[in-house]
């Protein structure tokens, strides 16, 4: 049965909405990467490695494994919240990812027990980001009138992208103090905002009580989770290869998941009641904005763990800084990226209620391509104000795109679908992310694979490491060499403690090959044919994103009612309906139809 709409909403609810569900989106991305700096301490508090082989595993799940859930659950939770109510849903979502994240802090275990611990409950916290991942956006097009959205969702959205990289940096500022307070941070904010969420927010939209979708939510629960996961690990090596893209069981993952999202997308079609709104594919402006999110997200995602990697691991050492600190410091001098998405998202959202989204995310993903070609060009060992203007400037850039772009697939979504398109939204941005790292990552292992070798190989034995050990270690999958430098190791000491070499050389050169020289110096040339191969794939997804963007058509919004066209000669703003909905468009244009089971009509203005 249908639940009637409430009655229209005060102009302070949407106030009251916009700083909830910033607080979450902002809590929900920190999260995401704020293990990735606290790692060494978190491990060294269970006492355990994360880089000997046999524990590579639980590394690659503590900093992945919260992506890949959220990508998974989003569309189904976005679902959940049409059916249910978008508020019920976020609501539970600040209750679950408090609760995991009291627990984290919790751990009584240590060794393996406390690593499947943290990774357990890490999935549990995921699972409440995703609730209001979800359902955040929805509730905001909800409360917003058509001619605020873009401002509103640009808020929602830099908060949540700048999350990843303030993440970064609080985690490190934790971390020096106590492993556990990388978790107990969210508890007062999530009890806070839970709180708030319970008496402040309400139902606006109707829902529409449907049958659960079982078969699509399970068919796209496995098929994308093979899909991620095989692209995860195949940056550990197999067989003597320093990735995994030949192991079987990567292959098979990868065909498997391809195959069941095929067949999945085929069922969609012919459910009365469709988990995944295949449907909405028929409308351009929701089409391109997807696939520009996706291809922003890809070029996007693997740029903080490269930033991190070129920081921690060579510019911050050749310039005095220790290794253990490195991870922290990284964070520090990458504030300018996250200055950049914070002063651009809101303008541009706020601009793009104005004059309509294509131009600002079009010219967002072009300057970021640029901003990719210029960190291109710099020296490993660059200067570093033209580093902080070429990193703000992709800030900006994402900045640019992000707020217009969610408003325009927001706004192209029937307002009973909403929740599902937000889903599918967050679905294409998370799977970017996840995407990139095993795309990105490969990339630089395969181009540090291929020189790397030899130059460790004659650094090595010019310090009096015998070859038979020069060679083995040379020849280590340099996976191993990035995971040491991106969580603040010192390289040359984790390669060489298995074979207790060091203390049998001269005080003199141990200290050269564990000194905050030797190491940066040895991988510079290696590493920057490694960074220029990612750099470019990332400049020509960007690129492609541009392309993309621009050809997503004239600002539209979906609406439930007739079609109406404003005369040519008068520019009207629209007025905004119970349901959420824009009754009148912007600008002159022709109507657009939204095709497919989605019934009702379209507008575009003419922007």
């Amino acid at each position: 049965m249908d639940r009637p709409a409430a009655a229209p909403r005060p102009d302070r609810y949407k106030w009251i909405a916009l700083s909830n569900t910033t607080l979450s989106m902002t809590m929900a991305t920190i999260d995401a990467s704020i293990v990735i700096i606290a790692m060494p301490a978190i491990f060294r508090g269970i006492h355990l490695n994360p880089l000997t082989p046999g524990n590579v595993t639980f590394l690659l799940w503590m900093i992945l494994g919260y992506l890949l859930v959220q990508s998974v659950l989003v569309v189904t939770l976005g679902r959940l919240g049409d059916m249910f109510g978008r508020v019920r849903i976020y609501n539970l979502g600040f209750v679950v990812f408090t609760l995991a994240s009291i627990l984290l802090s919790l751990d009584p275990m240590t060794g393996a027990s406390g690593a499947m611990w943290l990774i357990g409950w890490r999935f549990a916290q995921a699972f409440g980001g995703a609730m209001l991942m979800a359902n955040s956006a929805a509730i905001l097009t909800d409360a917003f009138p058509a001619n605020q959205r873009g401002m509103a969702l640009g808020v929602n959205q830099i908060a949540g992208i700048s999350g990843q990289f303030v993440g970064l940096l609080l985690g490190g500022v934790l971390a020096a103090i106590n492993w556990r307070l990388v978790f107990w941070v969210n508890v007062p904010i999530g009890l806070f905002g839970t709180v708030w969420a319970y008496k402040s927010l309400r139902e606006i939209a109707a829902t529409r009580r449907a049958r659960i979708d079982w078969i699509g939510n399970v068919m796209f629960a496995v098929g994308l989770s093979m899909l991620l996961v095989a692209i995860t690990f195949g940056i550990r090596p197999y067989g003597g290869h320093p990735t995994g893209w030949t192991n079987p069981w990567i292959i098979g993952g990868l065909a498997g998941g391809t195959a069941i999202l095929a067949a999945f997308c085929v069922a969609e079609t012919r459910i009365a009641e469709p988990m995944f709104q295949m449907s909405l594919f028929k409308i351009r402006a929701f089409t391109a904005g997807n696939a520009a999110s996706l291809l922003g997200s890809i070029a996007r995602g693997g740029l903080q763990f490269m930033l991190v990697l070129w920081l921690a691991g060579i510019w911050l050492p050749l310039h005095g800084y220790d290794f253990s600190v490195t991870p922290l410091w990284a964070g520090i001098y990458m504030m300018p990226l996250t200055a950049g998405f914070l002063l651009a998202g809101p303008i541009s959202g706020t601009l793009s209620d104005r004059y309509g989204p294509r131009p600002f995310a079009t010219a967002g993903l072009l300057l970021a391509a640029c901003c990719f070609a210029g960190l291109m060009l710099l020296p490993v060992d660059f200067s570093f104000w033209l580093f902080a203007l070429l990193i703000f400037g992709n800030g900006v850039g994402s900045g640019l795109f992000a707020s217009p772009n969610t408003s325009a697939i927001m706004s192209a979504a029937p307002a009973r679908h909403r929740g599902a398109a937000s889903g599918m939204r967050s679905t294409f941005q998370n799977s970017g992310m996840s995407l990139s790292i095993g795309i990105f990552f490969s990339l630089m292992i395969a181009g540090l694979a291929s020189s790397l070798p030899r130059t460790l190989s004659s650094g090595l034995t010019a310090q009096g490491v015998p070859a038979p050990v020069a060679s083995q270690v040379s020849h280590l999958p340099p996976v191993s060499t990035m995971f040491a430098a991106l969580l603040g190791y010192n390289p040359v000491r984790n390669l060489l403690a298995p074979s207790g070499v060091l203390s049998r050389l001269p005080a003199h050169n141990a200290a050269v090959l564990t000194g905050r020289q030797f190491f940066p110096d040895l991988i510079a040339a290696p590493f920057h044919h490694g960074l220029v191969t990612v750099f470019t794939a990332a400049a020509a997804m960007a690129a492609a994103g541009a392309v993309i963007s621009l050809l997503r058509g004239k600002q539209f919004y979906y609406d439930e009612g007739p079609a109406v066209t404003a005369p040519p000669a008068v520019r009207s703003e629209p007025s905004i309906s119970q349901n959420g909905q824009a009754p009148g468009a912007r600008d002159s244009g022709s109507p657009e139809r939204a095709g497919g089971s989605a019934a009702g009509s379209a507008r575009a203005s003419g922007r």
